[in-house]
């Protein structure tokens, strides 16, 4: 069982590999995908994963559950396979899993299989899957590098892979200009965090003498307030970019660009959930770092509530999904804020289970339509039953309505906040704040839910001129459920977000949970008497005035322009043009004067001897009245 963490992390390696090699075949076919090359490619992708899920299952068995039950000291199962020197401080290639790494491996490998057997119907008729399915195999092991690593550079080797994979898969449509942007976007921003990140792992490793996570710990109560608020507040800027928090958010909601496995994949299991994970590996730092604690909280507070409102305004379904990700992972943030790594980690267990199974049913109905807009959908609980009803549990986990499992987790969440108000774990302020806020979230929870719900599966079917499907994909428009292979999953992941809150240690307040229940209930209940009235027009006017603003995320992506992209643009083009006037007309300068001077000097070589002889004497002249004057 000690290599187990090893080998879970090299068969979607050694997967990616292989697919990446195969797909450089030559396809059978000039045009079209090559059928034969992507049923290969998917047995090459789907089975690593399913047996690293296996492995990742046999390591969580115990210290899984002991974790969700608030055991944390159990010993980790793993082995050192050596040792860097760098000359400073040694970087050690340690493998382990315990209570924590235990149990998001397991949520990690079973969303990926998930994505991957989806993947083989969604993207069928894609000739570029094979390459499509080696990246998620890539991306699986990195973030499981990143789970299973004792180390924290070998973690943040992992970390940084993510990152790649997350462009790669983003544009994976990079036809679109709009999708490749959207994947440079999310390069760049997350970059923008992993740079804070990796000074953050110095200024820890450095004060701890040890780059391994175990040393790291062990040194906290040793190293002084200057120095873990200085490392958490780094770490947290590479928390909030890879977790989509405020001020870092505004990647995520446009990754939706990339196919929609993929957005399960990114939004539920893997790179969203990294950041959030990071806090709860090193939590006794911020735990001893209570102005990165408040930071936090603020950070929680703004984007739970913010995302939630930008949600409720959205047309785009992924989008309304994408918004929704922010805010539940601002949940995440909170409760860790608050001082409950449990009821986090708990929180991101039951969201990667409903919410990857919210993607892949939002596939489900992409592929149907053949769009994204809820303008263009309606009634489709007749034509697509069995995506109707899994949908449901979704939205019902993400509403956090009983027994679903969101109403668990969503509860030990408002708990801890609610005990932060009088334990003092942060400043009055930033704990008020942040339970005003989730509460209010709640509400605005279970109303942009429900009319996503409303929109998608009731009212009269839209009968519309649709948009051209993106490559690989077509419209189908039929009253037949998507193929097994993307039905399959939907099913499986419909169980765990219905149950899977009955697996942690129940500790129900019934006031808190009764308040979470009657904010989302409210919530709902306001949407669904706005689209009773009229089934028709959205649900979203009962903003108001601020439907605008909402709908456009708070206008943070123009702020963005106007502080940061406009500015560095002009920079860029007054660059060009100094380069272009000062440095090439420099160059361009030169030429032509010594071009200008060959001309003067060419008008001495006319080839009169006369003149040339003149010249002789002249200098000779010249040099004999020299001598006389200086003797």
């Amino acid at each position: 069982m000690t290599t187990f963490p090893l080998i879970a992390v090299l068969l979607p390696f050694v997967a990616a590999a292989a697919g990446l090699l195969l797909s450089r075949r030559p396809h059978r076919r000039p045009s079209g995908p090559d059928e034969r090359a992507n049923s290969r490619a998917a047995w090459i992708a789907v089975l690593p994963t399913a047996v690293s899920a296996v492995l990742a299952a046999w390591l969580a068995w115990g210290p899984g559950f002991a974790f969700l039950n608030g055991v944390t000291t159990s010993p980790p199962t793993g082995q050192t396979y050596g040792t860097i020197v760098t000359g400073g401080i040694p970087i050690t290639l340690i493998l382990q899993a315990d209570n924590l790494s235990s149990i998001l491996g397991v949520l990690v490998t079973l969303v990926a299989l998930a994505v991957q057997v989806y993947s083989v119907g969604y993207l069928k008729d894609d000739p570029r899957y094979p390459s499509y399915s080696a990246f998620i195999s890539l991306f699986t092991s990195a973030m499981l590098l990143v789970v299973y690593a004792g180390d924290l550079l070998v973690l943040y080797v992992g970390w940084e892979i993510m990152g790649l994979c997350s462009y790669l898969l983003i544009g994976h449509w990079w036809e679109d200009r709009s999708n490749s942007r959207a994947a440079i976007k999310a390069f760049l921003v997350t970059r923008l965090g992993d740079v804070g990140f990796l000074f953050g792992i110095f200024v820890l490793g450095l004060a701890a003498g040890s780059f391994r996570v175990s040393d790291v710990l062990e040194k906290v109560p040793d190293m002084s307030t200057t120095t873990l608020v200085t490392a958490t507040m780094l770490l947290l800027a590479g928390v909030a970019g890879k977790s989509a928090q405020v001020p870092l958010h505004t990647w995520l909601p446009d990754a939706m660009a990339g196919p929609t496995p993929i957005s399960a994949l990114i939004h539920a299991a893997t790179m969203v959930a990294a950041g959030i994970f990071i806090v709860a590996r090193l939590f006794p730092a911020f735990l001893a770092a209570r102005p990165t604690l408040d930071v936090l909280a603020v950070i929680a507070a703004l984007g739970m509530l913010g995302a939630a409102l930008a949600a409720l305004a959205q047309d785009d379904l992924k989008r309304v999904l994408a918004y929704s990700t922010i805010s539940q992972l601002a949940y995440m943030a909170g409760g860790l804020a608050a001082g409950s790594d449990t009821a986090a980690i708990f929180h991101l267990l039951t969201h990667g289970a409903f919410k990857a199974l919210l993607f892949l049913c939002a596939g489900a109905v992409i592929h149907h339509v053949g769009s994204n807009l809820m303008t263009q959908m309606g009634g489709l609980r007749r034509e697509l039953p069995v995506t109707f009803v899994t949908m449901t549990i979704g939205f019902a986990a993400l509403m956090g309505i009983p027994p679903a499992s969101g109403f668990f987790s969503k509860d030990g969440i408002l708990l801890a906040m609610d005990g932060a108000l009088s334990k003092g774990s942060l400043t009055d302020a930033a704990a008020l704040l942040l339970y005003g806020s989730a509460l209010a979230t709640v509400a605005v929870t279970g109303a942009y839910a429900t009319r996503a719900w409303l929109r998608t599966f009731f009212g009269e079917a839209r009968a519309v001129a649709l948009p051209e499907p993106a490559p690989g994909m077509a419209h189908v428009m039929d009253v037949t459920e998507a193929p097994r292979t993307m039905l399959v999953p939907v099913i499986i992941l419909a169980v765990p977000a219905l149950l899977l809150g009955f697996a942690g240690e129940l500790h129900l307040d019934l006031g808190v949970a009764a308040i979470s229940v009657v904010l989302a209930v409210l919530g709902a209940g306001i949407v669904y008497a706005f689209w009773r009235s009229d089934p028709v027009a959205d649900p979203a006017r009962l903003l108001g005035p601020l439907r605008a603003p909402c709908e456009r995320a708070f206008y943070v992506d123009g702020l963005y322009a106007t502080l940061f992209v406009r500015p560095i643009l002009a920079l860029s083009r007054l660059v060009v043009r100094t380069d272009d006037v000062v440095v090439d007309g420099a160059v361009r300068g030169s030429g032509k004067s010594a071009r200008g001077l060959s001309g003067v000097l060419r008008l001495a070589q006319n080839g009169n001897v006369q003149l040339y002889v003149s010249g002789v004497l002249a200098g000779v002249l010249l040099i004999a009245v020299g001598a006389v004057v200086f003797a």
